[in-house]
């Protein structure tokens, strides 16, 4: 082995799976959940009728693609998280981009609801 070698060898972050992948399993379910709830959210309208259900009906078409949009955000930091070169100099961005990934799910279905305009 050459002295490159051994310092390539050194820089290399064994543990750095861990965060992405505890992202990964915390962040996937609650996206989902969060997916479901949004999807179901115009039941809350059914019985509505005239000005409430135009006014629900207004506030989802801004509110769902705006949901799903943050959805893919939320896909780009988990993809971002695995991605990073497995470097220990990259361990800190890699935690705080797998601690961002659910945060960023529960932001999206606050921003969700306050989009909402619920009767």
């Amino acid at each position: 082995m050459t002295d490159l070698d051994l310092d390539l060898d050194i820089d290399r972050d064994r543990r750095a799976f861990i965060a992405p992948l505890a992202s990964t399993l915390l962040t996937l379910p609650l996206a989902f959940l969060s997916l479901l709830y949004a999807g179901l959210s115009p039941m809350a309208c059914d019985s509505c009728g005239g000005q409430t259900a135009d006014a629900f009906d207004a506030s989802f078409e801004i509110a769902w693609p705006v949901f799903m949009a943050g959805l893919l955000g939320v896909l780009g930091l988990l993809l971002w998280c695995w991605a990073l070169p497995w470097k220990t100099v990259n361990a800190p961005r890699r935690v705080g981009i797998a601690i961002a990934a659910p945060a960023v799910v529960l932001l999206n279905a606050v921003v969700f609801w306050a989009l909402l305009d619920l009767p």
